[in-house]
């Protein structure tokens, strides 16, 4: 790339930016902000060696806050890739505030409860803990719930534009996250994961673990947008057929884990 490529791209960029809403804006440093934790939080777990069921007890604040960085960072990619001004419309900017208000109340709770050496999922030791259980159980839902919202307000703003195969995968992916997030979240919060530290880098288990099966119905707002986009570059005819092939491999994935994990 010459520097003068550099420059156009730099300023591609800039322009990019300066094209957004402000809740599209605002929601893009709510991502950047929470991924720029986790590097105080990583640090922080070099000093503290605390342990909750055999596992750090920042491991848990640190995957909610990459999480929550990148399903808000999505979020406004998703309204990119969409015909029309959807992320410029008053529903986002109550889709945003919706994201930012229940993610961040998950994120502060687990990581407050992290500091005291505490868990904050399962933890109904006493009335305000409980009940502080319950409203994370209704921050998760409402989180996901942006996303059908989301997808309902894209289906609106198309009118008679052409449904592709990247606009398919999107509202897909949107309604799948919420879907099967609310579903495996439920089941989750009835069955404690096993202690102890699984796979690497997450601590899944692979039996008696819904975790998996949760994380497949989170990203569904990423994996099955990046197929159609995929799919609408390479697939040709195939295009279409290829994004409802993935998605119900996907689901039939979702379904696997679901039953692994509620074995026993």
């Amino acid at each position: 790339m010459s520097f003068l490529d550099g420059l156009q791209s730099l300023a591609d960029l800039v322009l990019g930016w300066h094209g957004l809403s402000a809740a599209q804006k605002t929601l893009c440093v709510y991502g950047l902000l929470m991924a720029a934790l986790l590097l105080p939080t990583y640090a922080l777990s070099w000093f503290d060696a605390r342990t909750l069921r055999d596992v750090g007890i920042w491991a848990k604040p640190m995957k909610f806050m990459a999480g929550t960085a990148l399903f808000a960072l999505t979020t406004v990619w998703l309204t990119l890739l969409v015909p029309g001004r959807v992320g410029q419309g008053q529903s986002f900017q109550w889709i945003a505030a919706l994201i930012i208000v229940t993610s961040l109340f998950e994120v502060v709770y687990i990581t407050s409860q992290a500091s005291l050496g505490e868990g904050s999922h399962y933890n109904t030791t006493d009335p305000v803990r409980a009940i502080l259980f319950g409203l994370m159980a209704v921050a998760a839902v409402g989180l996901v719930a942006s996303q059908a919202w989301l997808a309902w307000v894209i289906w609106k703003a198309l009118v008679t534009t052409v449904l592709t195969p990247t606009i398919m995968a999107v509202l897909l992916g949107l309604v799948l996250t919420f879907v099967l997030s609310t579903v495996s979240g439920f089941m989750l919060g009835g069955k404690q994961p096993p202690a102890g530290v699984g796979w690497p880098v997450v601590g899944w288990h692979t039996w008696q673990d819904l975790r998996p099966a949760h994380f497949l119905a989170v990203h569904a707002q990423q994996f099955i947008p990046l197929v159609g986009l995929l799919a609408e570059r390479v697939g040709g005819q195939a295009a279409m057929p290829g994004v409802i092939t993935f998605t119900i491999s996907y689901l039939a994935a979702w379904l696997v884990l679901s039953v692994m994990g509620m074995a026993g």
